[in-house]
């Protein structure tokens, strides 16, 4: 029997582990897991598939969140509940500066909350920040597995299309809100929009966990809309890689 509600889990299937790796998309996960040794298939409910598997012989959890703040937010609970205590998040993201190219690695410090999970966790006072041994480790990591590496802030929206200016839609209107946003992000240097980090970050930075993230760059909004599917899997391999690695680092 499961010891929390949603992911399927028990503390005994955890066997200690204090470090979660935690992808959006379910099919990462085995990915993830059989870069490390030991990967054994835990659970698969609704978006959350979770294995477990080994670096250098400590157990590692790796669970994905699905996408959007409120499924992350209970991944990360749950998780900490079981014992984890730090998270690393991994994904693909699009850039919204020229200067970054597809296929660079991004390493996020902080995120603005443009979401309404974290409001759930913090005022918005508050910051969505990152855990700085998290980003150590992966910004370490990206330099020296090769990667092309950029630190700093990102977007995170609850919504794909409007809340990222997205004007490719069905009805193809943003409300005045988000009408020139990218342009005041750029202006101020975000790097990227993505789906989960101002939850992950502020959850756990008010919670006295830890949490970083690292997201491959496939696509650049300046340039296009669709990523390249050759491109896209090269960059998610690449990530994978820097994720796992910095997790051995902090364990």
């Amino acid at each position: 029997m499961s010891d929390v509600f949603h992911l399927g889990l028990t503390k005994s299937d955890l066997q200690g582990a204090t470090l979660a790796i935690v992808p959006g998309d379910p099919k990462r996960v085995e990915k993830i897991a059989r870069l490390m040794d030991n990967p054994v298939h835990l659970a698969s409910l609704r978006e959350f598939t979770s294995w477990r598997a080994e670096i250098d012989g400590k157990a590692v959890i790796v669970c994905s969140t699905g996408i959007g703040g409120p499924s992350t937010s209970i991944a990360v609970e749950e998780l900490a509940q079981l014992g984890v205590r730090t998270f690393l998040r991994i994904g693909t993201t699009g850039a919204i500066q020229e200067n970054i190219n597809v296929g660079d690695v991004l390493v996020t410090t902080a995120a603005v909350r443009l979401d309404g999970a974290s409001l759930h966790f913090a005022p918005m006072e508050f910051p969505a920040v990152a855990d700085f041994e998290c980003t150590t480790a992966l910004y370490e990591t990206a330099k020296d597995l090769g990667a092309m590496t950029h630190v700093g802030v990102t977007v995170s929206s609850d919504t794909f299309y409007p809340g990222q200016e997205r004007y490719d839609t069905y009805s193809g209107r943003v409300v005045s809100r988000f009408k020139g946003s990218m342009a005041e992000w750029q202006a101020m240097g975000v790097m990227n929009y993505e789906m989960e980090s101002a939850t992950l970050l502020t959850m756990c930075a008010s919670q006295g966990l830890r949490a970083g993230m690292v997201a491959g760059v496939i696509v650049n909004r300046t340039q296009q809309e669709i990523p390249d599917v050759e491109l896209l899997k090269k960059t998610e391999s690449s990530a994978l890689m820097i994720v796992v690695e910095a997790a051995r680092r902090l364990l």
